[in-house]
């Protein structure tokens, strides 16, 4: 046996989380990119081999990402110097010829299997990488799913085929397979599909293609420990910047296999890094143009309004939800409760913290549904294995009373403006973009479906502009949590 020692660190959803902030009774700093690329910076010091790799989601959640079309991310990316990265959903968000212009722009490489353009049987990016370190031969796999890109890719009829877990799996075994001969020592897959579907393709892989580690992300999943599953080693790190996950190995190069490992959730404070100050400057060079254009007050709350978990009924949410329902004139509004990424806005509200907190500016849709088809849209997104990290939840406006048995797994009951739905009866929904084009995946009716009950149309090509005159025209906005969506 050949030991031989290597320290992996790894992020995912890291959504231009740039700034560190101080959190109530801490004296000290936590987060931001500055404070990250410190502690990466004494790792690469005090270790002799490591590697630093993302998997997924550099993109999007941050007002300088947005003003820049994550040219701004992919810079300060660059500054980090990641060994490899993976795709995430939230790369495409600028459109498909954009995030290739991204990938043009990185300094680093960024893998993914199993994208395909279609009709020439060609992939759309680079599937893996191999890193010489250490005397391994260490080979990294990108993969995403369909699940993960519902809406997204997939609207182009040339791009995104084998994007199912199987086919994913197939797609490892394909690259695998060619380095039979060749004596890689490591094999890490780099996924953007959530926990529970990391799970499902470890068991989906076979041994002979050896497969050690899954450093996933997209679910946001923190755990205390990797999980094992079919001989394969799987970690993720949360979310934005505030962690990140570190493995110190032992490899055998002799087996091809991990002798030992521990990992560890590290959390990236000011007592354990000193803040890169070069790249805290380069940052702050952003921050001064899109201060400079965003800083104006759009209104004040009467309080501070939470949304600290997208898979519950939230004050944010209502508020949002109520003022989107209302530019529409709907009986149903769904708003993704994704799509709002403070867990906290206000009591006072600029402009710059309206395009962090709604980062995605979409067109609204206005749908005609059936009772039917209303009830088995709730009954999709209430239901249990929607609700743990990978699922699509929405909030939705003041009117609505939806009502959720989980013993018995069934919607209970449904109510629009105080009356109990009927199945026969038409209503109107309003989506975003995205949940239109996911429609299917996310409310289990299609878009084709919704147009071929009844009338729909756009009502407005910005959502985020509904907000701000929303905003603009309501002072001192207070919001609850009224039982709008129950679960007993």
């Amino acid at each position: 046996m050949r030991p031989v020692k290597l320290t992996l660190l790894h992020s995912n959803d890291m959504h231009g989380d740039f700034f560190a902030e101080m959190r109530a009774g801490e004296n000290r700093l936590i987060g931001g990119l500055s404070l990250l690329a410190g502690y990466i910076n004494r790792v690469r010091q005090e270790e002799e081999h490591v590697l630093y790799v993302i998997s997924g989601d550099m993109l999007q959640g941050s007002i300088i990402d947005s003003e820049y079309k994550g040219i701004s991310t992919i810079e300060v990316m660059n500054y980090l110097a990641p060994d490899v990265v993976t795709l995430g959903n939230h790369e495409f968000d600028y459109g498909l010829p954009h995030m290739l212009f991204l990938e043009r722009v990185a300094n680093f490489p960024i893998v993914n299997a199993n994208l395909y353009i279609r009709n020439y049987h060609k992939r759309l990016m680079r599937p893996y990488h191999i890193i010489h370190k250490a005397g391994l031969d260490i080979l990294f796999i990108g993969i995403i799913t369909e699940k993960v890109l519902a809406g997204i890719v997939t609207t182009d009829s040339q791009i995104a085929s084998f994007l199912s877990l199987e086919e994913a799996s197939a797609e490892v075994g394909r690259i695998t397979n060619a380095y039979k001969n060749d004596d890689i020592d490591l094999t890490v897959l780099l996924t953007h599909i959530g926990f529970d579907s990391d799970v499902e393709l470890a068991k989906l892989l076979r041994p002979e293609w050896g497969v050690d580690l899954i450093i996933g992300g997209h679910s946001h999943t923190i755990l205390e420990q990797p999980v094992e599953v079919n001989g394969v080693i799987i970690a993720q790190a949360g979310v934005g910047t505030d962690q990140i996950g570190r493995f110190d190995l032992v490899v055998d190069d002799d087996t091809n296999s991990i002798a030992e490992y521990t990992w560890q959730l590290v959390p990236i404070t000011s007592d354990i890094a000193s803040p890169d100050q070069g790249l805290a400057d380069y940052i702050a060079s952003f921050k001064e143009v899109v201060d400079r254009k965003y800083n104006t007050v759009l209104c004040k709350f009467a309080r501070p309004l939470g949304h600290p978990k997208r898979e519950i009924e939230t004050e944010l949410g209502n508020l949002v939800a109520d003022a989107l329902a209302e530019k529409a004139q709907v009986d149903v509004m769904l708003q993704g409760s994704g799509a709002i990424r403070f867990k906290q806005l206000g009591p006072l509200v600029t402009l710059s913290d309206l395009m962090a907190c709604f980062p995605f500016d979409e067109s609204l849709t206005r749908f005609t549904v059936t009772g039917a088809q209303l009830k088995r849209i709730f009954a999709h997104i209430m239901r249990p294995e929607n609700r743990t990290g990978e699922g699509e939840c929405y909030q939705v406006n003041r009117g609505v009373r939806a009502v959720y048995n989980e013993a018995a797994r069934r919607l209970e009951s449904l109510e629009v403006s105080g009356a109990p739905v009927e199945e026969d009866r038409k209503y109107t929904l309003c989506l975003s973009t995205y949940h239109e084009k996911g429609a299917l995946e996310f409310l289990s009716v299609s878009a084709e479906e919704m147009r071929a009950t009844g009338p729909s149309k756009v009502v407005s090509t910005s959502l985020r502009d509904v907000l701000e005159e929303y905003l603009r025209n309501h002072q001192n906005i207070d919001a609850h949590v009224e039982g709008r969506l129950v679960y007993v």
